[in-house]
């Protein structure tokens, strides 16, 4: 198969090409002007690397003539930040989705993997684990973005049979994420635990999520362009909520090593607790989470010791 990658070259996105292109799919990968490839591939590996921008129509068009799907990560927002510009989230997300949309209409590809938010649709649970059913009531703008999509693409199946899955990813972790955004608490805590800086923690401590390390997303976005059943929306989690402190227990045993903590002020766009149930994607995806934390943490920080070594060598 050839499948465009928007937003390839990503964290998520670089763990879903590797996956894509060891199964043998040819891949064209489509990122901002300026990034470069994430790693050499291997002359046995179909790769086009292309730049270029969601919000232009030439652009977009010529990454999706001749494919035989797309996947859809691209987000020019944060949810810690969205709510700072709700305008530009909208006119760079939406805007861009819409054109990958209509292009997909006009070269007549008909399969498309959108990632979505588990962790902003839902907002506050109302019960847990949060399923597929839940109502979706985000507090950030990030969240109403991401819902505005999946919304678009249910209007592009009806009106022109586009097979559309939404994956609601809830938190991943892992190689490649990048800590300059301060995005993740497994990694930016992580990197702070090996250089030795005290980690902060806002709030208590008493925040709990679900984290699923990347390369088990990747393998459920594998399984989701082979899917054919009914659903279009799945929940892509671990199923197992930890909070903050305990994932600091879990680097701190890995490491083995203490890490000295500072607590600060909790942040109002925290949901105190997000977890999400997988029992649909377990049973209609036939996938599952098979990387524990204590594993995934152990892979991302020898991953990290390798990038730091490398940057002061």
């Amino acid at each position: 198969m050839i499948i465009v990658i928007f937003g390839g070259g990503g964290f998520i996105g670089a763990a879903i090409a590797d996956r894509l292109l060891a199964e043998g799919h040819s891949l064209r990968i489509f990122e901002r002007p300026r990034v470069q490839p994430y790693r050499n591939f291997a002359a046995t590996e179909t790769v086009d690397w292309i730049a270029g921008d969601i919000s232009s129509t030439h652009d977009v068009n010529d990454a999706i003539c001749g494919v035989d799907a797309v996947l859809h990560l691209v987000s020019t927002t944060l949810p810690k930040s969205s709510n700072d510009d709700p305008i530009f989230d909208v006119q760079s997300n939406i805007v861009g989705s819409l054109h990958i949309l209509n292009a997909m209409v006009h070269y007549g590809v008909k399969n498309l993997v959108f990632i979505s938010s588990g962790g902003t649709v839902y907002g506050n649970p109302l019960y847990l684990p949060v399923d597929e059913k839940h109502a979706t009531n985000p507090v950030v703008s990030y969240g109403v973005t991401k819902l505005a999509i999946e919304k678009y693409l249910q209007v592009y199946e009806s009106l022109h049979g586009i097979k559309a899955i939404t994956l609601r990813v809830s938190n991943p972790y892992g190689e490649r994420q990048r800590i300059e955004t301060a995005q993740g608490a497994i990694g930016v805590f992580l990197h702070s635990a090996i250089r030795g800086i005290p980690v902060e923690i806002w709030g208590n401590g008493s925040v709990t999520r679900d984290y699923i390390h990347v390369n088990d997303v990747a393998k459920a976005f594998s399984h989701a362009l082979k899917y054919t059943g009914a659903q279009r929306v799945f929940n892509v989690s671990s199923g197992v909520g930890i909070s903050l402190n305990e994932v600091m227990e879990r680097i701190e045993h890995v490491l083995g090593k203490p890490v000295e903590r500072h607590y600060m002020p909790g942040r109002p766009f925290d949901v105190p607790i997000n977890v999400l149930c997988n029992q649909l994607a377990r049973r209609d995806l036939e996938w599952a989470p098979v990387i524990s934390m204590e594993e995934g943490i152990s892979l991302t920080a020898d991953w990290m010791k390798s990038e730091l070594a490398a940057s002061v060598g």
